[in-house]
């Protein structure tokens, strides 16, 4: 006899539709490995041979914490190239090396985390440099390249399934996992959502991860919009993903439930279908899930929706057919073309913002003192994979220049350490190898410990140099002569053991703070100071160290004794990506750091033909008066220092973009925590100052010339056509920026709003017709007083140019729309959150499940606008839906007060709504002007007779 084959299951059938399969894998899964899919680390079921599965790869500009890859440019650089053909292939190469990683390491997951669709609305944000723009336009044409190149273009099978970070109106890591954005609806609607939006229905969005923040009152992770907005904009099953600990901070931090069980089974019906938290122990989670369904407060039809959106990014993922995956096989790492790419999008990353007298490029022959502290320095950030190859701008300049042409001082304070005993600090030597954090990989880098196989440092006579930088605010590096930067480890003890500073808890930076004739050195990742003691120097509770400070050499003597016998200087400046401005720590401030600043005036000084180049994460306020040349750049990655220099020879005509509007001063930034870009006037859309650097502002080594501009309306869209010719005589590139703008607005409208651009490479004398095909939903807004999307009709200003600023072409086209309506108010009255106009008031949650209603910031007072209400032929009473405590002000037209209500007694909690009622007489059309005083809560406003 011969045994018979079992027949393949269903859900192994690849003939078979992803619907039918995963409908037969969750009938054979019992409730509990069911619920134990929930967790990050899903665990295999071996009885079906169905693998282990995690969610969550970092890849945001390469593969990231699973060791050595292709770094290509921080996010906002890749935003800043302003081309996206050239992000989709970043994206395709990134995934490819995704699949040659997790070929040899199965730790390495293909749902990767990336990328970052946060808008840069404030350039304090600590993370601006995971983000592409302050635009949502351009932020979701970037955001949709990137996603189309991870995706792959397989039409059935994913090379890697994309989750977009961070859902929703998140730009704040100051109290990041307790503070509300109070976002109204057209900034809702037109600006957050706007970029998630655009981006999902390009069709390359795996899923998305909500936020550690809360928006209007709400945690981002029992999040309404997850089901109203999310979900209905494409057919995929969305799958998402918490992010790392947020479920727990519902209770722990946010204290918005009582209990896990309460909070976990509200983001599950809310939409969350993956729990990261508690590291890749799922019992907590499951534990959680478990106790919500005992409590009813689940059910098993809640778990599967949840299930059933794994598994569906599983299946395209090709998990469950290896044999028809076709990318399976993929061994692209590292590859020559991957190299190339790194340093084609380093070079068009570069943004040229100033270069008076034509003083880059420079000739073969000039004579170049390189300064600064990023000179010699090619810097990673958090989600930075591990260094393959490396090219600082020293190296870069050597190379291209040649190494007796270039001359280089760091700038670093020289100094050295004396105690009270009179001796100093002192590195011993160390017959140990070299290491590099983050070369093994790590599923989670922050548990990353320091290094302990090296003494720690001691005291003698005459101690160690040591290179001081202040990277500012009194946050300082100390690097030791043979490289390695003072750290300390689990252990307590000081050593020179870092290659650089880094890690979620960065232990290389400390403080001198003034302390009798002398300093306390405060180690600032632990909080303590520095101690000598006799087995070596360490930190401690007790026993601080007084220090004198002994200063060698200053770090601008230095630049100024080099700068002043070279042709032309570079100074190159900018931060550290694991200081002062990064995940959980915001700037406070746009400055340059003052030791940087020192450096730059020293090298100006010595000699005028002075060059800035900015490698920054984020925007700064400089003084560009006397300085011929600036350029910025994001941390490019491997090839950064090629590509700056290839630049600065002008093998490559700089043709970057800034991505957000570089402001003038601090004093023009809004509260972080202002989220309301219209009231708020932020970012280029609305700002009314002089900016030091407008968005979209770049120059070339060449010049260009626009002419021939039509433009026509037809069916649904905007046919714009016009020509663009390179008059240089380089071989450039050119982004040509399509701004509209509405001309007789009824309600604040942006000043110019992107719509539309495109990068093209002209040689000499070239031209290029171009055309954009703008849909007429691009000029529509969010009307509070429909409740909706309406194109208002009239004249429409099509502004083309160079920049936000550098406007070229402009005509005009008069659109066709739907007239403005009053607030029918009879009808639907007034939810409180749908105001044209406010001052003093946030918004926050109705109920826990959905709504919105406005309070007093900190029980204050409130004033609240409604425009063009129609009360008809009359009213003649007038309701208010509130709870807390309070009075509630009605006027008509900024006249006297019609009536107040005030609540007779605190409700019994903020949810407690009650509905106070008074007379009035109105009728015909009228400005509504509520005023609210006290720690009430107004949802609703209604109107009778």
């Amino acid at each position: 006899m011969t045994a018979q084959t079992p027949p393949t299951p269903p859900f192994r059938d690849p003939h078979l539709p992803f619907a039918k399969r995963i409908d037969d894998l969750l009938a054979r899964l019992t409730p509990d490995e069911k619920v134990g899919f929930l967790h990050q680390y899903a665990p295999a079921v071996e009885r079906l041979g169905v693998a282990a599965f995690r969610t969550g790869q970092e890849a945001l500009h390469g593969v990231a914490w699973m060791g050595p890859a292709t770094v290509f440019p921080q996010a906002v650089g890749l935003g800043a190239t302003w081309n996206e053909d050239l992000v989709r292939r970043v994206g395709d190469a990134v995934s490819k090396e995704t699949r040659a990683m997790r070929a040899r390491d199965d730790r390495v997951g293909l749902n990767v985390w990336s990328p970052t669709v946060n808008l840069l609305r404030h350039p304090l944000w600590g993370r601006n440099e995971e983000g592409y723009s302050e635009d949502p336009k351009l932020t979701s044409a970037i955001a949709t390249a990137y996603t189309r190149g991870l995706r792959g273009d397989h039409s059935t099978y994913w090379r890697t399934a994309p989750v977009l970070k961070h859902w929703l109106a998140h730009n704040n890591e100051t109290g990041r996992d307790i503070s509300s954005s109070s976002v109204r609806p057209r900034v809702l609607h037109e600006y957050d959502l706007r970029a998630f939006r655009e981006t999902v229905e390009a069709g390359a969005v795996a899923g998305v991860m909500p936020a550690y923040n809360l928006v209007n009152g709400r945690p981002n992770h029992v999040s309404p919009y997850l089901r109203e907005h999310l979900r209905t904009w494409t057919d995929e099953d969305l799958l998402v993903c918490s992010d790392a600990g947020a479920p727990s901070n519902l209770v722990d931090s946010e204290h918005y439930f009582d209990t896990h069980e309460e909070a976990t089974a509200a983001s599950l019906l809310s939409g969350v279908d993956s729990f990261t938290d508690h590291g890749t122990d799922g019992s907590t989670i499951v534990a959680r899930v478990q106790g919500a369904l005992a409590q009813g407060l689940l059910t098993e039809t809640d778990i599967d929706a949840a299930v059933r959106r794994q598994l569906s990014v599983r299946f395209r993922l090709g998990e469950f057919d290896p044999a028809h995956d076709p990318h399976a096989d993929i061994k692209d790492f590292d590859t020559p073309a991957h190299r190339v790419l790194a340093q084609e999008a380093a070079e068009q990353a570069v943004v040229l913002l100033k270069n008076d007298g034509d003083l880059l490029p420079l000739a073969h022959d000039t004579r170049i003192a390189v300064v600064g502290l990023l000179a010699d320095e090619c810097k990673l950030d958090w989600y930075s994979g591990t260094l393959i190859h490396r090219s600082t701008p020293l190296e870069g300049l050597y190379e291209r220049f040649g190494a007796e042409r270039v001359e280089f001082a760091e700038g670093v304070d020289r100094v050295r350490l004396k105690t009270s005993q009179g001796t100093f600090l002192h590195v011993p030597l160390a017959d140990v190898p070299d290491e590099v954090r983050g070369a093994e990989g790590a599923l989670d880098p922050a548990l990353l410990a320091g290094r302990t196989d090296l003494p720690p440092l001691t005291t003698d006579p005459t101690g160690t140099e040591l290179a001081l930088v202040d990277w500012g605010e009194g946050v300082l590096t100390l690097r030791a002569p043979a490289g390695r930067y003072l750290s300390v480890a689990d252990d307590g003890y000081v050593r020179a053991s870092a290659d650089q500073p880094g890690g979620w808890v960065v232990q290389e930076t400390f403080r001198l703070e003034p302390h009798e004739n002398g300093h306390l050195l405060l180690h600032v990742g632990t909080g303590r100071h520095v101690s000598v003691a006799a087995d070596g120097v360490k930190v401690a509770e007790e026993g601080a160290e007084v220090f004198e400070l002994v200063v060698a050499e200053r770090g601008e003597d230095a630049v100024a004794r080099v700068a002043e016998a070279a042709d032309v200087v570079l100074v190159v400046a900018g931060n550290d990506p694991h200081i002062n401005g990064r995940e959980t720590e915001d700037r406070t401030t746009l400055s340059l750091p003052a030791h940087q600043e020192r450096l730059l005036r020293a090298a100006r000084a010595a000699n005028p033909n002075t060059v800035l180049a900015l490698v920054s994460a984020y925007p700064y306020t400089v003084d560009p008066a006397d300085l011929p040349a600036i350029l910025w750049s994001a941390h490019g990655g491997q090839a950064a220092g090629t590509a700056l220099a290839r630049v600065l020879a002008g093998d490559v005509s700089p043709a970057g973009r800034l991505p957000q509007t570089w402001y003038a001063a601090d004093t023009d930034l809004p509260n972080l925590l202002d989220y309301d870009v219209i009231g708020g006037r932020q970012t280029y859309l609305y700002f009314e100052g002089t900016p030091l650097f407008p968005f979209g502002h770049g120059l070339s080594y060449a010049s260009f010339v626009y002419g021939g501009l039509t433009a026509r309306v037809e069916l649904d869209a905007v046919h714009v056509q016009f020509t663009v010719t390179n008059t240089g005589d380089v071989t450039a590139d050119e982004v040509a920026q399509l701004y509209t703008r509405a001309t007789d607005p009824s309600v604040p409208r942006p000043r110019r709003e992107l719509t539309a651009h495109r990068r093209v490479t002209l040689a000499p004398g070239e031209a290029a017709v171009l055309s954009f095909e703008v849909p007429l939903s691009a000029f529509e807004f969010w009307d509070v007083k429909r409740g909706g999307w309406r194109l208002e009709p009239g004249p429409y200003d099509l502004l083309l140019g160079a920049s936000s600023e550098d406007i070229r072409l402009r005509t005009t086209v008069t659109l066709t729309g739907e007239p403005a309506a009053p607030r029918p108010l009879l009808q639907h009255g007034l939810d409180a959150a749908d105001f044209d106009e406010q001052s003093g008031g946030e918004i926050v949650d109705r109920t826990k499940v959905a709504g919105d209603a406005v309070t007093p910031v900190g029980g204050g007072t409130a004033e609240l606008t409604y425009r063009h209400c129609d009360f008809g032929t009359g009213v003649t009473e007038v309701t208010v839906e509130v709870a807390g405590e309070g009075v509630v002000e009605l006027s008509l037209d900024g006249g006297p007060a019609l009536t107040q209500l005030a609540l007779p007694a605190p409700t019994s909690g903020p949810y407690d709504y009650t509905t106070l009622g008074a007379g009035i007489v109105a009728e015909g059309l009228h400005d509504v002007h509520l005023k609210l005083r006290g720690p009430l809560r107004l949802a609703h406003v209604g109107f009778s007779g």
